[in-house]
């Protein structure tokens, strides 16, 4: 009996954690987006550019402050699970989690967008479309195993423009990551022109696979800091910058604030797969907690 109470907490645990990461994720920017704004701000010139740049910062305080989603496109959950080595978790948690996003997305509200139907009535978006927030369901929940008893639940809500915009291709790598990641950067300076809501935060994955290279995309946003950037997301960043888009396309500031690299396991091969995801000027939009026990 005392047993099953345990199990029960810990479930009702993770339940109202992923609440509470979906509405922080929804309606806050993390410390290292609003220093790269300031930063950005503090850089650029009187004109159109900058006063986007006050605008999304006054917008930012005002969704957190008043617990309102940073954007009407509210996005789609995605979660990122990594479990340490002695943490307990079953059905039971992963239930807890799921039931945790959806009262997370009544409680924003979410935007309603879930398309309702069968499978030829959701493509074809002929069947209207739920009322229910928490119809928008996660697509999946990424699994991956970390050392030590620690665990880590990230919760990522993605907007729709910057999925439009995204690719995942194969690049001849010629034996470069600098020409790897000058490729890659060449496809972010056409879709920053194409977003129009910059300045954008990249998410770069370097994968074996297309959903391997897309994972890693995910868990370069999960762990990126825009505090701490290494010399190849700073020449990702600078190629994008110098080509003149800046916010919302208006050319004064930056296009792009930071670039998340995730470079994962490679085979013997010519070509690396690579997935871009250029986030828009409220993304990457996530929370993070450490929440299991051993």
């Amino acid at each position: 009996m005392e047993s099953a109470r345990g199990l029960l907490m810990d479930a009702l645990e993770w339940q109202r954690i992923t609440r509470d990461l979906v509405i922080e994720a929804s309606t806050t920017y993390r410390p290292d987006q609003v220093n790269a704004y300031r930063k950005a701000l503090a850089a650029t010139p009187e004109g159109p550019g900058r006063w986007v740049l006050e605008q999304l910062l006054a917008n930012a305080a005002a969704a957190e402050r008043e617990r309102r989603p940073l954007c009407d496109d509210t996005g789609i959950p995605h979660l990122l699970l990594e479990l340490g080595a002695d943490c307990a978790f079953d059905s039971s948690h992963l239930g807890a989690v799921l039931e945790g996003v959806r009262e997370g997305l009544n409680a924003l509200p979410g935007r309603a967008m879930a398309v309702s139907g069968g499978a030829r009535q959701r493509v074809e978006q002929s069947d209207g479309l739920s009322e229910d927030p928490a119809d928008v369901i996660p697509p999946s929940v990424v699994l991956k195993p970390i050392s030590g008893p620690q665990s880590r639940l990230t919760v990522l809500m993605l907007g729709g423009g910057p999925e439009i915009r995204s690719r995942t291709y194969r690049v001849f790598h010629e034996r470069s990551l600098a020409k790897v990641l000058k490729e890659a950067a060449s496809w972010a300076v056409e879709a920053a022109s194409l977003l129009g809501c910059t300045p954008s935060v990249l998410a770069i994955g370097i994968g074996r696979t297309h959903y391997e290279a897309t994972t890693l995309t995910l868990e370069a946003m999960a762990h990126g800091d825009l505090d701490s950037q290494d010399d190849w997301e700073h020449f990702v960043t600078d190629e994008v910058n110098r080509r003149g888009c800046g916010p919302l396309g208006l050319g004064d500031g930056p296009t792009v604030l930071g670039t998340f690299i995730r470079i994962g396991p490679q085979r013997a091969s010519g070509v690396r797969i690579v997935c871009l995801r250029p986030g828009c000027c409220m993304d990457p939009r996530l929370s993070t907690s450490g929440c299991s026990r051993s």
